[in-house]
């Protein structure tokens, strides 16, 4: 490889403004026809469980209120293992799964944890605690790995084996890169010593030698998280609900990803980003935002039929029905900015080969059942893209109220959208409510009566009676909940993605109510044939 791996391949705009291949059916259409329908928005984590943090037990429990409720979708924010601030878009991995969302109730059924290893130490009701939550799955997820390695369970030694094979693209790279980094106590891979930061076939294979159980350990965590993911996605289709999983368009320089495939991204000598994505200064913030990830090599990724995409692609679609696609306006042109500046202001547009991209994936995965996250600062290059390959876009109720030209306004919708009364980047919609002015809540209040009475309610009315094709709320929104649940403030690096739901709102009467509100707009799915 040579000595610098970055090279300009991205076209600057000056200005401000793991899986199977599947053969190719040219014939089938580019995205997914859905019936009109409805869902929620609530992450994994967040569900309530005795273990400090939702797991794919506790999610098999929430399906059943989702078919109480009539809802067709359970829509996730990113399964990834979380680093920096503990955030979903941010993960080490861009195929891996989240080892903290692996049931040990599931382990334990399994026959891979015995019944007494589920005392668990008292976790907060309220708020995620990831630091005490890892320790505690990093001991019960250990112990299983133990009783596996001793001959328990050998049932699930082909399986896992298999596993192995089939994803030997991505896992071998992951287990090996955590297993360095919890050796080396979570220091960067870029400070790592010079030859297995460059990964030199001498260190790897020292490395691997000397790790060795410890990489066996970490594969075996994926194997858990991948087969209890496909039980609920599994138990999902039974109740009538399909998944909406999430891509984010760029991934941490702290990754597997990045270590593993340097010349897919612009790096300098020293393997650290030349460049890092974010968005431009706005009405929001006068710096911008600074994001700090790494921006693709596009010229390399051409090069080779974008198969690292592609990979990723088939591995986020193994996980879900349908993938939303964040920041989808990078996929037009993304703002770079020099990593050596502390903020956004001093960036620059840079194109991205989205629609070659696209039409790569379509010959390779037959269908882009995408959601575009077209929000932000769409230019009509976007849209064109956007619409060139028929992926709905997001329309955020929030935003809805001002102009009878907002987008956002529901006498705005087109059958091909997704309406949202907010998104996990919101503010609750009693919180929103909360922060406007007087003025400001009438002019709502003459737009959607009942608004004053109760905000919430009345935006998911709106939403379902659309002609949206599909309408989603969060949970927090369908319960009423104020600000203390927002679950993400952008632009913050800490105190995020925390948020609990109670357990006692997994009663309640709120899946009558959406029940019947489903029925009465027609967003009760019928998905015919379950394959």
């Amino acid at each position: 490889m040579p000595e610098e791996v970055n090279h300009d391949s991205a076209e600057v705009l000056h200005g401000s403004t793991p899986l199977m291949e599947e053969k190719t059916d040219k014939s089938t259409p580019s995205t997914v026809s859905t019936p009109r329908s409805s869902g929620i928005l609530l992450h994994i984590s967040s569900l309530p469980s005795r273990y400090g943090i939702g797991d794919f037990a506790s999610a098999q429990g929430w399906l059943k209120r989702l078919q109480e409720a009539r809802q067709s979708w359970w829509q996730m924010l990113p399964l990834g293992p979380p680093g920096a601030g503990d955030s979903p878009y941010q993960c080490f991995s861009a195929f891996a799964g989240n080892p903290d969302l692996i049931s040990p109730d599931l382990l334990a059924t399994d026959g891979l944890l015995r019944k007494s290893a589920l005392q668990t130490p008292r976790f907060p009701e309220s708020r995620v605690s990831y630091a005490r939550v890892r320790r505690f799955k990093r001991w019960l997820l250990s112990a299983a790995f133990e009783r596996f390695s001793n001959g328990g369970r050998l049932r699930l030694r082909a399986q896992f084996e298999e596993f192995g094979a089939t994803n030997a693209n991505w896992l071998n790279d992951y287990a090996l890169f955590m297993a360095i980094k919890e050796a080396r106590a979570a220091v960067s891979w870029m400070d790592w010593p010079k030859d297995l930061a460059r990964r030199s076939k001498s260190a790897i294979t020292s490395a691997q030698n000397e790790l060795r159980d410890s990489v066996e350990r970490l594969k075996f965590e994926q194997f858990l998280f991948f087969r209890q993911l496909k039980a609920l996605r599994d138990r999902a289709r039974e109740a009538g609900v399909r998944l909406i999983g999430d891509i984010p368009i760029f991934i941490s320089a702290e990754s597997s990803d990045v270590w593993a495939n340097p010349h897919l991204f612009l790096l300098d000598r020293n393997r650290r980003p030349k460049f890092v994505a974010g968005v431009p200064p706005d009405c929001f913030s006068c710096t911008g935002q600074r994001w700090g990830n790494p921006v693709y090599n596009w010229r390399a990724m051409k090069a080779d039929g974008f198969r690292w995409w592609i990979n990723r692609t088939r591995a986020a679609l193994a996980q879900a029905d349908l993938v939303r696609l964040d920041h989808f306006r990078g996929f037009a042109a993304y703002w770079q900015i020099p990593a050596e500046n502390p903020t956004a202001e001093f960036g620059k547009w840079a194109r991205s080969p989205g629609g070659e991209l696209f039409e790569e994936m379509k010959q390779a995965i037959r269908s882009l059942p995408f959601i575009a996250e077209d929000l932000g600062l769409i230019t009509p290059d976007v849209e064109r893209l956007r619409d060139r390959f028929e992926m709905p876009g997001m329309r955020v109720l929030q935003f809805g109220f001002g102009s009878s030209e907002n987008p956002h306004s529901p006498h705005n919708y087109v059958r091909n959208c997704i309406a949202y009364t907010g998104t996990h980047d919101n503010d609750t919609t009693v919180g929103w409510w909360k922060s406007l002015e007087r003025d400001k809540r009438r002019d709502i209040e003459r737009y959607a009566p009942g608004a004053l009475r109760d905000i919430a309610w009345t935006l998911i009315r709106l939403a379902w009676a659309s002609v949206a094709g599909i309408a989603i709320a969060p949970i927090q929104d369908i319960l009423r909940f104020g600000s203390s649940a927002r679950i993400n403030l952008p632009g913050t690096g800490t105190g995020n993605w925390q948020w609990r739901m109670p357990m006692r709102a997994l009663g309640g009467h709120w899946t009558v109510k959406l029940a019947e509100m489903t029925e009465r707009y027609g967003r009760r799915a019928s998905w015919g044939h379950v394959e």
